[in-house]
């Protein structure tokens, strides 16, 4: 509670010693004061227009296009051209549309020029509505409407031009990508078809080399094989034969030869009587199917028994002149048969080993084959997909210039367009004056309170019990006090006089502000 006193104490003493410099507070004010009025009053006045717009960025079309279609996100464009509205280039391009740069006469005027304007567009976003609001003010209500108008058309025309500039920049893009991916295509194509006509004997073998003389080797194997076998078989037949020879056949008889010999037009024969017997079952004699069938099967049997002849009169006695019976001439048929099975056998025993041979000599070429044709391979199709790819990207591009042709998907809607403003907007004379006011008084007092400080005057006993180390008995009146009474009456009607004079033109200058009343002008 002493604590509390005491510092009301020493504020009391503060407003005591401010109010004893008063006369300080009133030099300033009446100083201060009228200047600041004066200039405050003679601020021109500035005219406000402002536009509203709304950018819808809904668009029928984004769901239908969703996959098909190249799409950007409209919301994130609008707001990257409200960022980069009042850059430089477009500031530039507002003030030479509206006129603005006929007012400058050197490029430091006209780099002043844009710097203001640059600070003085207002353009403001209402969070995630796309509604935005432009404003201006000059002093020329006409200019301030051509202002916002200008900067509203850009941002319209920017926000859409930036779109079409971007897509037919990504068209450029693609059809430079397309033309140079289809260049290196066709040298991909040249380089493998040059690889092909080169080795075309060798690369059927790719992928299949080995296991292909794999299969040869087994293939030979079983050639052999046979071969050894039907060898054997011949062999044996004429071991028999030879022994049917000594001892003579009492099996067969001539006459039944025929019979017992086969030939190649054997199984021609049994199918064509086949045949004749089911064509007999459903026509007659006289059909011509039959007719034709039993010609062909009569010429079969005339060339059959032919070459049964023809065998017997070359095989009909053996070296003493001993006619062979008909199982002598079964063996010497079947010797016959498997003496040619066995050169067919060897010739195909040659193939195989000439084939293998062919092989085993490009057993170091094929690898090296191999892996080019897969380089060459891989470069032909990675080019191809690239290629196909960036078509597949041109026909999406394609279908979203022609869908932004067909529906915009931003729409601009004109909320309060810029109009010419009749009644200024500013200075906001009221505040200017109050602050005028309020900062003449406070720098005053701020000087008496200095004043005070510096040069301190006792105004109470206590005071002097402070400073000294003495003991303050009492206290004596001014034998005058009258007189000093009265004198500190005048000054402070003076000081309150002198404040009423400044706080009456505060409220002139405020109540005309109100009244929208131009006092310099009628002064003038």
């Amino acid at each position: 509670m002493q604590d509390l006193q005491h510092a009301l104490g020493h504020f009391s003493d503060y407003v005591k010693g401010i109010w004893v410099k008063k006369r300080l507070i009133m030099v300033c004010t009446w100083i201060l004061c009228p200047i600041g009025f004066a200039y405050v009053a003679m601020l021109p006045d500035v005219y406000r227009s402002q536009a509203v717009v709304f950018v819808d960025t809904r668009s029928v079309l984004q769901p239908l296009l969703k996959g098909l279609a190249i799409q950007t996100n409209p919301d994130q464009e609008i707001q990257t051209m409200a960022k980069t509205l009042l850059s430089r280039s477009n500031v530039e391009t507002i003030a030479r549309e509206s006129d603005l740069d006929l007012t400058t006469a050197s490029d430091q005027e006209f780099d002043n020029l844009v710097n203001g304007l640059s600070t003085d567009i207002q353009l403001r976003a209402t969070g995630r509505d796309n509604i935005f609001t432009i404003s201006y003010e000059n002093r020329s209500p006409a200019m301030a409407q051509t202002v916002v108008q200008e900067t509203l058309n850009l941002f319209v025309e920017g926000a859409l031009g930036n779109n079409r500039r971007d897509t037919d920049t990504a068209n450029r893009f693609l059809d430079e990508q397309i033309a140079e991916y289809e260049s290196r295509l066709s040298e991909a194509e040249q380089r493998l078809a040059n690889f092909k006509r080169q080795y075309n004997n060798i690369l059927p073998l790719q992928g299949t080399f080995y296991s292909t003389l794999q299969a040869l080797n087994n293939e030979l194997e079983a050639t052999r094989l046979l071969i050894k076998q039907t060898t054997q078989q011949v062999e044996s037949l004429t071991n028999q034969l030879s022994r049917s020879k000594g001892t003579g056949d009492s099996f067969g008889v001539s006459n039944q030869s025929d019979s017992v010999l086969r030939t190649r037009y054997d199984e021609r024969i049994k199918t064509l009587e086949e045949r004749l017997d089911d064509l007999q079952l459903r026509f007659t004699d006289q059909h011509p199917d039959v007719v034709e069938a039993k010609a062909l099967l009569a010429n079969l049997e005339e060339a059959r028994q032919k070459e049964i002849n023809e065998f017997l009169s070359a095989d009909d006695s053996d070296s003493d002149g001993v006619p062979m019976s008909d199982l002598n001439q079964e063996l010497k048929l079947e010797i016959s048969r498997h003496e040619s099975s066995v050169a067919a056998l060897t010739v195909k025993e040659q193939d195989l080993q000439r084939r293998i041979a062919s092989l085993e000599s490009k057993i170091d070429l094929v690898p090296q084959i191999e892996a080019e044709s897969a380089a060459l391979n891989r470069d032909y199709f990675i080019t191809k997909d690239k290629y196909e790819d960036l078509l597949a990207r041109r026909e999406s591009a394609d279908l979203s210039r022609r869908a932004d042709v067909s529906a915009e998907e931003l729409q601009f809607r004109i909320i309060e367009p810029p109009l010419q403003p009749n009644e200024p907007s500013g200075p906001y004379r009221i505040i200017y004056y109050t602050v005028v006011l309020l900062l003449s008084f406070g720098i005053g007092i701020g000087l008496a309170f200095l004043f005070s400080q510096l040069s301190p005057l006792l105004v109470r006993a206590s005071q002097l019990n402070q400073i000294t180390d003495y003991p303050v008995w009492g206290t004596v009146t001014h034998l005058n006090i009258n007189e000093i009474r009265k004198t500190n009456r005048v000054r402070m009607a003076v000081f309150l006089v002198c404040s009423g004079i400044l706080v009456m033109a505060y409220g002139l200058l405020v109540g005309a502000e109100l009244l929208n009343i131009d006092l310099l002008q009628g002064i003038l």
